[in-house]
Parts: C-alpha cells; structure tokens; sequence
C-alpha cells in the first residue's frame, strides 16, 4: 500500500493551536484517569500468583471458580481470563501470594481432573516493587538517551520537541490502559519501548526533512518562513510515516487477534502508540518547534548589539 502526497497543499501550521488543544484535553484526561481509576497492574508489578490450568476440552471461569473452591473455599480467583483456540486454558490471577503446600494442592487436583499440571507462577511484594522501579527508570532513561541524542544531532529545541511527543505518546497509551482496565505486565514495558523508539524515528525522519528544507531555503526570517518548510516537510514524510505505521499495525493486530492472552497487551499497546506516535511526530512535535524557532528568532533580532559591533571600524 502506498499514499502519494506530493501533491498535496495543506497548511498543518495553520491549524496547530487546534492540535494543541486536542493534545492538551487528552494529557488532562489521561492525568485525571491515572489519578482516579489508576491501573490494572498484573502479578509482575504486586504481590501474587497465577495459575495456568490447561485442558483438553474447552473451559469456563464458573467451571475454574468451582474446582479453586473445590479444593479450598478461601481460593477465589480475582481473575480468570480463558485463552487458545477453543478456550482450553485458563490463566487465574490472585492478587495474594499462595503458601507453597496451597500450589501443591493446585497441582494435584488440576493435574487429576485435568490430567495436566498447572502452571503456577508467584511473584513477591519485594519483586513486584523492583520489577515496576526498573521499568520506570528504563522508560525515563530512554527518554533522556533520546532527548540527547535528537539535541545533539539537530538541535536543542528539536529535542525538547520530541520529549514533549514522547510523553504524550506514553500518557496516550496509559491513558487507555487505564481507561479500559486492561492488565499492565512486563511485555506492556516493552511495547512502551517500542512504541518510544518508533515515534523518535518517525520524528526524527520529519526534523531531517525540516533541517534539510531549512539549508535550501533562500530565507528564514519568521513564522511565516518557518511555516512553509514545515509545511512542506510534512508533505514530503507523510507517505513515509503512514506506510511504516501501517505496516507496523498490520503485524500487531495480527498478533492481537490470533497471539496469545500473553502478548496480547503488548500487542494493544503497539497499535495505540503507533497512532499517537505518527500524530505526535507531525502535529505535535514539528508545530511545536515552529512556535519555539519562531520566537527564538525574534530574540536573536531583539537582542542589542555588542558594543565592538556598534563601533564602526578604523
């Protein structure tokens, strides 16, 4: 599939206070979800278990409530999610951490009824702790590494551009996440990451096209300026940018659908982050730095002359 858009006339600056505004409702929105409803974290995150029953015949989460309850009325899962083909496994989520001789009543009654032993994983407060600690310093490490790389290779107010898209980009997909209450794991980390890279390169490939536009213009005095080579550099990725995202999708809604429960997550969360991340690198990243270079320019015309300057020459 490919979009041609070289022929296309569309003034994207013009209307940058709008995807402001957008942009600014979703942030606040996404804040006040994080705050509120919070998150669904998995066991990777807090204390627990999980139980992994597998069958031959397809299951139900009455028919796993009813065997927990069966071997102790105190088991009652906080969640049962059913995955595979015709529903034959079944993922059971406490969000206590089960004492030893408890998974060893799991597994033999599962292994008896079922005739296979049930996976049973158990994560510690301490881990769970640990385990969110290192994502989130990894995520902002990342963001840091990128936002000096994209200073140094362009310049500074580029990268400040591309943090402010990165954050929009990740609080987009919390925001979701939180929203709809779906589990955060361990391969949501990873998505956040992919989703991190895949959005630097897309505004990176649109910042190249600014600076390179910005070289062969004949002038660069003002908004007006700068608003034509955005413009225009927006034109000449907009192809590219759609293309790669698509492709991108395709792959993560293929995983999604027939993917496991496990990767599913990761899954979601690409293809929300690929939206944000193609919207944030045109229309908010790249209108960002017109506002900024613009008055970086009027400061520069502003500023008064050094003295020697003003002194003629002998």
């Amino acid at each position: 599939m490919n979009f041609n858009t070289q022929n296309l006339n569309i003034d994207f600056v013009k209307h940058r206070n709008k995807f402001f505004l957008f942009s600014g409702i979703l942030s606040i929105l996404g804040v006040i979800l994080l705050f509120t409803a919070g998150f669904n974290l998995g066991i990777d995150f807090q204390s627990g278990s999980r139980v992994e029953v597998l069958s031959q015949d397809s299951l139900t989460a009455e028919e796993i409530s009813e065997e927990f309850a069966s071997i102790d009325e105190s088991l009652i899962p906080d969640d049962i999610v059913l995955a595979g083909d015709n529903n034959e496994i079944a993922n059971a989520r406490f969000t206590v951490e089960l004492p030893n001789d408890q998974i060893a009543q799991i597994q033999s009654h599962f292994s008896e009824v079922y005739g296979a032993e049930p996976n049973v994983s158990t994560v510690s407060p301490m881990v769970g702790q640990e385990l969110a600690r290192n994502a989130v310093i990894s995520v902002i490490l990342a963001a840091i590494g990128i936002t000096i790389y994209v200073a140094i290779r362009f310049e500074f107010l580029f990268g400040v551009a591309a943090i402010v898209g990165l954050i929009h980009d990740a609080l987009f997909v919390l925001m979701v996440f939180s929203l709809f209450q779906i589990e955060i794991n361990i391969p949501f980390i990873a998505a956040i990451l992919t989703v991190v890279g895949y959005s630097i390169n897309d505004t990176i490939v649109t910042f190249d096209r600014i600076r390179e536009n910005v070289k062969y213009a004949k002038r660069v005095k003002g908004f007006d300026d700068l608003s034509d080579i955005v413009n225009k550099s927006i034109i000449q990725t907009l192809a590219r940018s759609i293309n790669t995202a698509l492709t991108v999708a395709f792959a993560a809604v293929a995983i999604m659908v027939f993917g496991g429960e496990a990767i599913r997550s990761f899954a979601f969360a690409l293809v929300i982050g690929l939206i944000a991340g193609t919207y944030s690198s045109m229309f908010l990243a790249a209108q960002l730095w017109v506002v900024w270079k613009t008055k970086s320019l009027k400061n520069k015309k502003n500023k008064p002359k050094r003295k020697e300057e003003l002194e003629p020459t002998p």
